[in-house]
């Protein structure tokens, strides 16, 4: 195992619990634990909510790939049982239920996803329904027994909604005790999760001292915003990047965030050591270089993450030349093109024409391209193709999407 400060500096990175004493408690016993010199066992769980991983999911999946690394036991848990009943952490309502062949679906799409991260030689991949699904009416009173209802109501997500009246049911409160049952069943001595997560986590620590377990150490990190560079990244919110997004869009959509949400991308998603960040922030700051230098650097960084080297190279030509060289915008809205489609449908559904025959007059006067060459056909049929570049004039652009 590498030193215990070696380990310290790397597994700390990007740690964040809201509070001074948390961090002083966590950080302490990691430490203790560390020197104890042994593979300690880690964890982060994942509800199935949807079939595609975003780079907000990947923040808890970089750190497990680091402890991998350093030599540690990473288990990717599969929340087959607690996706069941939805997470209410960081929600001001509550979440869909969702069918178990939901859960099953969503789950191979992302078994396809987690190895570009996490190594697949290293990774234990287990289910909580594996466990969940086997306690008894009687044991899950046994566990509800350990914990008041002041303390869920504490919880900032349930405040909200009590005080403004809204319902908050029975089932949200199992979430925490499922969760923390995972702890106990996996005998972690360390979860991963997001900050909104520390509940939770602490929720896990106070029952493994009541099955007689060590607690276990919580690791929190903060959460990514998407996008919009406001809001936490998701899929409802149209603010996301999937890591399973082409090359091209990848970079494009990296670049549409705004400035000041550059820090914390490249903190949460690089691999970028401090001092590289701060040499860049540094330099952005002296006037070396370039805000928009600085985010292509960035978004290089992320498609080389995901697709390699050569592909994110040939999305940052291919950004240059559409975007740059053609005076093109960095941020225009996407429309999604999910079958061949006529460019004039094209046109005016996107918006970009009042009506088919004005769409037709902007295309006899060579003013409709598509990905910088000119459209000359009332009859061109659009094939669905993530990144291209739809723009009418001089001034209205949209991105494809499929």
């Amino acid at each position: 195992m590498r030193p215990v400060e070696e380990q310290m500096t790397i597994l700390m990175r990007g740690v964040d619990f809201g509070d001074e004493h948390t961090l002083v408690v966590m950080q302490g016993e990691l430490r203790a634990r560390l020197q104890e010199n042994r593979p300690l066992r880690v964890y982060c769980g994942f509800d199935p909510t949807g079939p595609d991983l975003h780079l907000g999911h990947t923040v808890p999946m970089r750190k497990l790939r680091q402890f991998q690394e350093l030599g540690h036991e990473v288990t990717f848990l599969i929340g087959s049982f607690t996706g069941l009943i939805g997470d209410p952490s960081g929600k001001d309502k509550a979440r869909p239920q969702q069918t178990p062949e939901d859960v099953e679906k969503n789950e191979e799409e992302w078994l396809t996803q987690v190895y570009k991260i996490l190594d697949p030689q290293a990774t234990l991949i287990k289910h909580n329904a594996d466990w969940l699904s086997k306690l008894s009416f009687g044991d899950v009173i046994q566990l509800a027994s350990n914990f008041t209802i002041q303390q869920f109501l504490e919880r900032e997500s349930f405040d909200k909604r009590y005080k403004r009246g809204d319902g908050i049911w029975l089932h949200e409160f199992f979430y925490a005790l499922m969760q923390g049952y995972d702890a106990v069943a996996t005998q972690t001595d360390i979860q991963i999760g997001g900050t909104e997560q520390l509940f939770n986590l602490m929720v896990g620590r106070k029952l493994q001292e009541v099955f007689g377990q060590r607690p276990q150490i919580a690791l929190t990190f903060p959460i990514l915003v998407g996008t919009d560079g406001a809001q936490r990244m998701g899929k409802s919110l149209g603010n996301y990047i999937g890591i399973n997004d082409a090359p091209a869009v990848m970079y494009g959509k990296t670049m549409s965030i705004p400035d000041h949400a550059m820090r914390s991308w490249m903190d949460l998603l690089t691999r970028w050591t401090p001092q590289e960040i701060a040499g860049i922030e540094e330099d952005v700051r002296a006037g070396r270089l370039h805000p928009k230098d600085a985010k292509m650097k960035l978004a290089r960084e992320l498609v080389s993450i995901f697709h390699g080297d050569s592909a994110a190279q040939a999305a940052e030509d291919r950004f240059v030349r559409v975007y740059q060289e053609r005076e093109q915008p960095a941020e225009m809205p996407h429309w999604t093109v999910a079958q061949p489609t006529p460019i004039i449908d094209l046109i005016t559904q996107a918006g970009l024409a009042d009506s088919r025959s004005e769409a037709r007059r902007l295309i006899q006067q060579n003013a409709v391209r598509l990905d910088g060459e000119t459209v000359t056909s009332a009859d061109f049929i659009v094939q669905p193709a993530d990144g291209s570049v739809l723009n009418v004039g001089k001034h209205k652009f949209v991105r494809l999407i499929s």
